[in-house]
C-alpha cells in the first residue's frame, strides 16, 4: 500500500454538527490522515479518537486533515458525538462507511465481520500513501507517534535526498544515504 494512490470514494461524514459529503477530491492538495477503527460506542476506539482530538489543532497547524472512518453510519457518529464527552470534543471528519467501500479500498475490512481494523494511513497532498499502521483489536494507537510520523513525512517530502532515522524528532539530525555512509551507522 505504501506509495500507492488512494482510490475514489464518496461518503457522508459528521463534522462540526453537520452532515457533509466528501470524496477523494477533498483529500488531494493537503496532507491527510485516515484513522480507521472498528465501531462507535466501544472501548479502545474512544480513547484513540479522543487522543487524536487532543492533537487535532497541531495536526491542522501542519496542514493535515483527519478523517476517522468506521463502518457505522454518519447518524451513529452524530449520536455518539452527542452522548460522549470524549467523542464530543472531536472537530475532524467522522466518516460513515456503512457500505465498506473506503474500508475495502484501504484493505482493512475484517472479513465476514463488516468492521474495520484498527488502522492509520498518512496521505500526502498528491494522494499517495506515505505511512500506515495496523494494530490488533486490543492495542490502541498513540497520536503523538502519529504526529512524529507526519513531521518526518513532511520533512522528507520537503528535503529530497534526506531520510529520518529511528526515533527522529523535528529539529534532530537526518541522514543523507550515500555509498560513503554504508556500514558506518
Amino acid at each position: 500500500m505504501i506509495n500507492t494512490q488512494i482510490k475514489p470514494f464518496n461518503a457522508t461524514a459528521f463534522k462540526n454538527g453537520e452532515f457533509v459529503e466528501i470524496s477523494e477530491k477533498d483529500v488531494l492538495g493537503k496532507w491527510a490522515v485516515f484513522f480507521f477503527y472498528p465501531a462507535d460506542f466501544t472501548f479502545v476506539c474512544p480513547t484513540e479518537l479522543g487522543d487524536v482530538a487532543d492533537n487535532y489543532a497541531e495536526l491542522q497547524s501542519r496542514g493535515v486533515e483527519v478523517f476517522s472512518v468506521s463502518t457505522d453510519t454518519h447518524f451513529t457518529h452524530k449520536a455518539w458525538h452527542a452522548s460522549s464527552e470524549t467523542i464530543g470534543k472531536i472537530q475532524y471528519y467522522m466518516v460513515g462507511d456503512q457500505t465498506g467501500n473506503i474500508t475495502n479500498n484501504f484493505g482493512v475490512m475484517r472479513e465476514g465481520q463488516g468492521l474495520a481494523d484498527r488502522a492509520t494511513f498518512l496521505i500526502d497532498p498528491q494522494g499517495t500513501i506515505q505511512a500506515m499502521e495496523i494494530t490488533a483489536e486490543g492495542i490502541g494507537r498513540d497520536a503523538q507517534d502519529l504526529l512524529r510520523k507526519v513531521k518526518a513525512a513532511q520533512y522528507v517530502a520537503a528535503h529530497p535526498g534526506e531520510v529520518c532515522p529511528a526515533k527522529w524528532k523535528e529539529g534532530e539530525a537526518t541522514l543523507t544515504p550515500s555509498l560513503d555512509l554504508v556500514g558506518k551507522i
